[in-house]
């Protein structure tokens, strides 16, 4: 994956964010609480913008140094990790899909793994 495209992910994934964080907060509000899910759903919300704003650090990092090898790696981790942590909250927010709050952790490893991997390769490549 190249420089671009880890930077239109990262748009794509920051608009997603906002939408959904705003769909949470007016549209699902009395959902999210008659589940009992409100402070699920916000936290879904913070890991999501977190890491896309990580992904577009990484998108920046690969613009600034092509040929760092490896920086794809770190950006997928992060995308994997929204997919899985974030994916997995929304969901069980608003389903009340219990057995998913034990996938959630797979996508924190994924972020745990895309920021050692960013440490990584920042002190392999030059």
């Amino acid at each position: 994956m190249n420089a671009k495209r880890i930077l239109q992910l990262a748009g794509l994934s920051g608009a997603l964010a906002v939408g959904l964080g705003a769909f949470g907060a007016h549209s699902l509000e009395a959902l999210l609480i008659q589940n009992g899910r409100l402070d699920t759903f916000q936290t879904a919300v913070n890991y999501h913008f977190y890491h896309t704003l990580a992904l577009f650090g990484i998108g920046i990092l690969a613009t600034l140094k092509p040929n760092w090898k490896g920086i794809a790696f770190s950006a997928w981790c992060m995308i994997l990790g929204m997919l899985i942590f974030s994916g997995s909250l929304y969901v069980l927010s608003v389903s009340g899909i219990t057995w998913l709050g034990a996938i959630t952790p797979l996508g924190g490893l994924a972020f745990i793994l895309g920021w050692i991997s960013i440490a990584y390769f920042s002190f392999k490549n030059k």
